[in-house]
């Protein structure tokens, strides 16, 4: 895999607020994200198990949360890559910031230090551009590099496969998607499963 390397960095102030929101049932840690989590389901990576209209255990910078721009967050069972919908992204306007600043989802995973995983999803672009990144994160640092980007167009379903060693000194992963520019994006069956031990195990 070819990385991106990019520096550590000290997280914006929200970080440690918006991993204790986790813990809310659909409630938004800052006017930023909202979350619906329920442990029983998992990774959700199909989108299949939804509530109020909002995918489980993601969270998901929604277009009242954001506050700029105009978007609409969809579930879509006609256009879809395994089980029976898809998460769409209908993004009329954005901030092309990123992160919470524009629309997209994140989740985070406990993991072991050092050990590597194989990260794998269907993505669907019309027009946005957008980033899918993945780094070892804690309450206030963490480690970046990006996976995949529109550099790539994915005008049609495309499977994206990658893999990612955590750093030594992280025992979380996160995964974020960020859409920067108007257009649809449908994203779909996102995987994520161990490869190796870290060294010394």
């Amino acid at each position: 895999m070819t990385r991106t390397n990019q520096p550590r960095f000290t997280a914006p102030s929200c970080w440690l607020p918006l991993a204790l929101c986790a813990l809310l049932v659909g409630a938004g840690c800052s006017p930023s994200s909202k979350q619906v989590e329920d442990p029983s389901v998992g990774m959700n990576g199909g989108f299949e198990h939804t509530r109020s209209g909002l995918p489980i255990n993601w969270i998901v910078y929604t277009p009242d949360a954001v506050r700029e721009g105009s978007c609409e967050v969809l579930l879509d069972d006609e256009d879809f890559k395994e089980g029976g919908q898809s998460l769409h992204f209908l993004v009329r306007d954005c901030s092309a910031e990123g992160g919470w600043h524009s629309p997209g989802i994140t989740q985070e995973f406990p993991v072991t230090p050092g050990a590597t995983y194989a990260i794998r999803f269907w993505i669907k672009s019309e027009g946005c551009a957008w980033t899918v990144s993945i780094g070892g994160v804690a309450a206030k640092t963490g480690e970046y590099e990006r996976l995949e980007s529109s550099e790539f167009p994915a005008v049609a379903w495309r499977e994206v496969e990658r893999e990612y060693t955590v750093p030594p000194d992280f025992q979380r992963l996160r995964l974020e998607l960020s859409i920067t520019s108007p257009g649809n994006l449908w994203i779909d069956d996102v995987r994520l499963e161990p490869l190796s031990r870290s060294p010394g195990e």
